[in-house]
């Protein structure tokens, strides 16, 4: 009897195992699988950095679930041509395009923010996706540029925040609203090569992780997504890198904000495995960031796989 439950157990755990090898988020998030429609139907979303990558794969995903739709981003022509090719119960006719610049200061914002309220006669904006985001090439924390330091929080969370501060009294007058943050792995745990984007998504989310802490009680969600590497549809990827899909990611993400998660990963390995351990055993976990550290850096400067588990082994250069 102990040799079967020893067996079963054994089957159990390499099953779990081989589950999480091939997995492309956290255990939470793949457990929920579909999308919960009735809580994107109908809907008034509001997307920024809607013109490409990511961003226009939600404007396209969210239309096809019966989304109403308002799409921001800097280049109009680019938000034309998104809205042209959605398919949907809104779409294309009823998609607002909204042009907006999160650096344009505080009066700009205030502005957009009244126009997205009143987009849709009787209704104010359901989900905030804050999607836009900044990111240079890779580089060392001490070679960051302050003209660098400045434009990526300036994006990512100066214009991010106050663009969450000003539409949130509207939501409150409502008694509900839904933000959902695109972060990054990297605002969960080390990223050598990029320690200013880093701590800018890190500082997204402690904003926002506390935001939901104060408000939730008084109907504001948020949902912080934290994606590894993403092959979007504008970018380039390095042929050796495994990259979750632009379209997988944004299917994800549509899943875990119908479900009102609060955090949710999407990667594949060795991201995800990162992300677990410097979550639930930080000391292992900083530990071996601090053993790839050089040689990512030194795989960025060749335009290498950044994220590939040979970076634990080899001897170390410096950088």
């Amino acid at each position: 009897m102990l040799f079967i439950s020893l067996f079963i157990f054994l089957i159990l755990f390499l099953s779990l195992l081989f589950i999480f090898a091939i997995s492309d988020g956290d255990f939470t998030l793949l457990s929920k699988r579909h999308v919960k429609h009735e809580e994107i139907e109908d809907k008034v979303v509001w997307i920024t950095g809607a013109s490409r990558g990511i961003g226009e794969v939600l404007a396209k995903q969210l239309a096809s679930l019966g989304a109403k739709l308002i799409l921001s981003a800097r280049n109009e022509a680019e938000l034309e041509r998104v809205r042209k090719q959605l398919t949907g119960k809104y779409a294309p006719e009823q998609v607002k395009i909204l042009p907006l610049d999160l650096t344009s200061g505080e009066d700009s914002l205030k502005e957009a923010v009244e126009k997205a309220e009143s987009a849709f006669p009787g209704v104010g904006v359901d989900y905030m996706i804050h999607n836009a985001a900044y990111e240079r090439p890779k580089t060392t924390a001490l070679d960051v540029t302050e003209e660098s330091l400045k434009a990526t929080f300036n994006v990512n969370v100066f214009g991010t925040i106050c663009l969450t501060r000003l539409l949130t009294p509207f939501m409150l007058k409502r008694g509900r609203g839904h933000f959902v943050v695109m972060s990054s792995a990297a605002g969960k745990t080390p990223a050598p090569g990029q320690a200013v984007y880093s701590a800018s998504k890190f500082a997204l989310n402690g904003y926002f992780h506390t935001l939901r802490s104060e408000l939730c009680q008084k109907g504001i969600k948020v949902t912080i997504v934290c994606p590894g590497p993403i092959e979007t549809t504008n970018g380039s990827k390095a042929s050796t890198e495994k990259r979750v899909s632009a379209e997988r990611c944004v299917e994800l993400t549509i899943i875990a904000a119908s479900h009102g998660l609060k955090e949710a990963w999407i990667s594949y390995q060795p991201v995800l495995s990162v992300l677990y351990l410097v979550q639930y055993m930080p000391t292992i976990g900083y530990w071996l960031m601090d053993k790839v550290g050089g040689r990512r850096l030194e795989a960025a400067s060749q335009k290498g796989n950044t994220y590939s588990m040979s970076l634990l082994f080899g001897k170390k250069k410096t950088v």
